[in-house]
């Protein structure tokens, strides 16, 4: 089978599309026809060896993909050859076929497409986490969302609203502002060239926000924690900007907010049944178009550097695939 290859931590251009072995199909593992896999973040970390996963070489990059069942390892139940399904995991997404224990293989539903289902596990699982079990956001409650047009921002703002919250997303151009208000956001800043936490006070009437959503770290950071009001909840998302905000701890005790940490993978994988339920939950919502991903750019294999270059240089709004 055709896959990517990582053979040493490095930059992404250093990765190799190559001829290799499919994975072996162990006990209680599921085999996959690939048809597409989504791009994250954390995949490019995890190349560069700046994850806090260090797998050993060689490995397959891809944390996710969706495909069609081809075959099941002894004792692998609840599937059959000829389903249609998303695997989540670590690694092993960017290639023809992927291995994964049946306990990480979600069936879809019907109508969605195998490229909508390669952009929803990790977006969405990790926003819906966020938004349900750590901040338990409730309706009526305002939303500050950072990022708004990325991949995890962008689904944020779509389930925040169908929770019921009023939504403001921060964005760093017109262009992905737009997307977020296609997307369902009730106001927008542009933190470019507006003053991130005079504008949200400004929104809010003084009150202040909720529930901040932070997975891009950096210089906006200090400036959202403050924009929180009383019982605000300030949500550790991840660091696309680079570096990662220190903030006054002082923070925190004024107006007696939280500073949450969101870990999706980790939580589903010591919570399962809750994670199932949550993914239920998320292909109800799916079913009935309160939430779909935007996919930004779809590139074949060969062309992964594209879908990279376009997550490091911030020009995907929503979700980049590779497709097979």
């Amino acid at each position: 089978m055709r896959a990517l290859i990582c053979k040493e931590f490095g930059p992404y251009e250093n990765l190799e599309v190559a001829e290799v072995d499919a994975p072996p199909l162990n006990e209680g593992f599921v085999q996959v026809d690939v048809k597409a896999a989504g791009v994250n973040f954390p995949d490019i970390l995890l190349v560069e060896g700046k994850y806090q996963a260090q797998p050993p070489f060689p490995f397959i990059p891809g944390t996710e993909c969706a495909g069609v069942v081809s075959e099941l390892g002894k004792g692998a139940a609840g599937f059959k050859p000829g389903d249609r399904v998303i695997v989540a995991t670590m690694l092993g997404g960017f290639a023809e076929q992927a291995v994964a224990p049946a306990a990480q293989v979600i069936p879809i539903p019907d109508a969605m497409s195998f490229e909508h289902a390669a952009a929803f596990t990790t977006i969405y699982g990790t926003s819906y986490h966020a938004l349900k079990q750590r901040a338990k956001l409730q309706p009526g409650e305002t939303v500050l969302v950072l990022g708004a047009a990325g991949g995890v921002g962008l689904a944020t703002v779509q389930l925040a609203k169908a929770m019921g919250a009023k939504v403001i997303a921060a964005a760093s151009s017109a262009e992905k502002l737009e997307i977020a208000r296609e997307g369902g956001a009730d106001e927008l800043i542009n933190y470019a060239t507006e003053d991130l936490k005079a504008r949200v006070r400004e929104i809010t009437a003084n009150k202040g926000v909720d529930v901040v959503y932070d997975p891009v770290g950096g210089d906006y950071s200090e400036a959202a924690l403050r924009a929180t009001g009383w019982g605000g909840r300030y949500l550790v998302i991840g660091f696309a900007a680079g570096p990662i905000p220190k903030v006054p701890l002082n923070l925190a005790l004024l107006n007696s907010r939280d500073i949450l940490g969101v870990f999706w993978g980790a939580w589903a994988g010591r919570n399962p049944r809750e994670n199932a339920q949550n993914m239920k939950e998320l292909f109800d919502l799916y079913e009935t178009g309160k939430i779909v991903p935007h996919i930004s750019a779809a590139y074949p294999l060969d062309e992964f550097a594209k879908a990279f270059a376009d997550i490091m240089e911030r020009r995907v709004k929503g979700k980049v695939i590779l497709t097979f």
